[in-house]
């Protein structure tokens, strides 16, 4: 089985780029499921229901996110609705939508779980005590699962690596949009990478226009932060080659694609 997980998808340049170019990976790389963070997807922040379709037709098959998936207040509600949309688990009760799920994909199980980092992030649930729970009780249903660790920093992220490594079929990290060159299988045969990066602008700082970051920068003033819409844009994932007997990853293969939107 080859599964693609695309980095944070951020805006439409981001969203368009993803529908320009993945049919052309997904028949090169023979991907049997896509998986995408979406929590940047309606214009840099969080998402609506539109967009969301719209990804769906590109076909991207499932969708993590982190702590912007609740900055439109019209995407909440999609996290009870729709099934194959994660937030991170560790989350306190009550909150809307779901952390982890196991997808019935070409007649194969595969589990994926969703945690967000603590370190310089909301002082949530420990992920790593909540996302130990929830992969021993999913490992009764399937041996392909998939973890998005949605953190800052990268000591964290590289730390959940090998805390699920030998348990868990892979552990990626989404969030800083900054693609890191560290794709690996660990010890116990865990794929592992600390950042997918991002599917946005080039010519941006982490997909928002440079102008207004700058400012905010060099002035220490609120700035309103746009995403471009057209010009370069990049596309960045990894491509998880799974042994379905044992859940291990055979192969890890970083992405990086270019394109223009005009």
């Amino acid at each position: 089985m080859n599964i693609l997980f695309l980095g944070d998808i951020v805006g439409r340049i981001g969203r368009r780029g993803v529908g320009l170019l993945l049919p052309q990976i997904k028949k090169e790389y023979k991907i049997d499921l896509v998986l995408a963070n979406i929590e940047n997807a309606a214009s840099g922040f969080g998402i609506t229901e539109s967009v969301l379709k719209e990804l769906m037709d590109y076909g991207i098959d499932a969708f993590t996110s982190g702590n912007h998936i609740w900055d439109k207040k019209e995407g909440i509600p999609l996290l009870d609705t729709y099934e194959k949309i994660l937030r991170p688990a560790n989350y306190p009760l009550g909150v809307p939508g779901r952390g982890y799920t196991v997808l019935t994909h070409l007649d194969k199980k595969v589990g994926i779980i969703n945690i967000q980092g603590r370190v310089f992030m909301e002082p949530i649930e420990n992920p790593f005590h909540v996302v130990k729970n929830i992969v021993e009780e999913m490992k009764k249903d399937t041996k392909i699962i998939i973890v998005d660790i949605h953190a800052e920093a990268t000591s964290e992220k590289i730390a959940m690596g090998y805390f699920l490594d030998g348990m868990v079929t892979a552990v990626v990290g989404t969030h800083t949009h900054v693609q890191t060159a560290d794709e690996r299988i660990l010890p116990g045969g865990t794929g592992y990478i600390t950042d997918l990066g991002m599917c946005g602008a080039l010519d941006s700082v982490l997909g928002v226009e440079k102008e207004a970051v700058l400012k905010k920068f060099l002035l220490q003033i609120p700035q309103k932060f746009n995403v471009p819409e057209k010009g370069l844009f990049k596309m960045e994932g990894v491509i998880i080659e799974v042994e379905e007997e044992s859940g291990k990853t055979k192969n890890i293969i970083r992405l990086q694609r270019r394109g223009e939107i005009k």
